[in-house]
């Protein structure tokens, strides 16, 4: 199975790719990739936007992008010192750059830039709204935040991804802090190597937070994420 073949509504297909923050969502008329590292361009056959949330190793590739962007003439959109490392290595015309509040839009899929709480110079988190209104937070690998709360409250986000381990001072207690204050249905804990580390998080959120489920994704497998009514 390939996440580029699927075109169900009201349905969302995500590949976790590395240890960090690399996700694949293929929506039912769009490719994204997030923060790509530690993975071959030719992986990506068909891509419509590059997201990137922050300029350090584990989430900046500047040829990759570079190789992706000109394979698929996808577009790009970043933080601010992730857009100017980008800038000759992507045309002017195809770079969006990235701060806390910005919405844009590619074709009916909504992607808006929030604040990061991570010691980097510029650092986003994204919003990203399929054309099915199905809502999921990529948090980049950044700590809890006391705004996470009134987000949770107003977007009503249907998947967080959560980050357990290895960006300073993560840990699974606070990725599972992030659960707490955005209290999504689904809630996933990355941005580890270790699993034990994913594991203390669903522990945490089954007796903190029962109504909220949990998947412990494996590395490069499909899954799918759906709108829970």
């Amino acid at each position: 199975m390939s996440i580029n073949k699927m075109s169900n509504p009201n349905t969302v297909l995500f590949t976790w790719f590395n240890q960090y923050a690399g996700i694949s969502l293929k929506t039912p008329s769009k490719m994204l990739v997030i923060d790509p590292v530690d993975i071959k361009a030719k992986n990506f056959k068909t891509v419509d936007a590059i997201l990137i949330t922050h300029e350090h190793y584990d989430h900046l590739d500047p040829p990759l992008i570079e190789e992706i962007q000109k394979t698929t003439n996808c577009s790009v959109i970043a933080d601010s010192a992730s857009a100017k490392k980008l800038q000759y290595a992507v045309p002017k015309e195809k770079i969006q750059e990235a701060r806390p509040g910005m919405e844009t839009k590619i074709g009916e899929v909504t992607l808006k830039a929030e604040k990061c709480n991570h010691p980097a110079q510029a650092p986003v988190t994204y919003i990203i709204t399929s054309e099915d209104n199905l809502k999921i937070y990529h948090t980049a690998d950044t700590l809890p935040f006391p705004e996470l709360a009134l987000m949770g409250q107003k977007e009503k986000f249907d998947t967080v991804f959560c980050t357990v381990g290895i960006a300073p001072n993560a840990t699974p207690q606070t990725g599972f802090e992030i659960a707490r204050l955005t209290k999504p249905p689904l809630a996933i804990p990355y941005h580890t190597a270790n699993l034990q580390s994913q594991e203390e998080f669903a522990k945490l959120l089954k007796k903190e937070l029962p109504r909220t489920s949990c998947l412990i994704p494996e590395q490069n497998k499909i899954y799918q994420l759906s709108k829970r009514i």
